[in-house]
């Protein structure tokens, strides 16, 4: 019984790290109506914004599918510098 718990509770750890994604708030210091940097939507520093991330910034959030050229579900940073060269801001 102890060796199914523990395996179990192994088996769940990485669905924890999954769930904790999207749980991120805003970050307060962006201003409304400014431009945020990729470093500070990128929360959780895996060198990639996602749709929670960018949740932030609504500009974003619209032209995510877009901007997401190889529509991996993730903006990494040059589709992020792309996006802001092509809004105005």
């Amino acid at each position: 019984m102890k060796k199914l718990f523990a395996a179990t509770a192994v088996a769940l750890i990485p669905l924890a790290g999954l769930a904790a994604e999207g749980d991120k708030d805003p970050d307060p210091t962006v201003p409304a109506g400014r431009v945020a940097s990729f470093d500070t939507l990128d929360t959780n520093k895996d060198g990639r914004i996602s749709m929670p991330e960018a949740s932030v910034d609504p500009k974003l959030v619209e032209s995510f599918s877009s901007v997401d050229k190889n529509g991996d579900g993730y903006l990494d940073s040059s589709e992020y510098a792309n996006s802001r060269d092509k809004s105005p801001q």
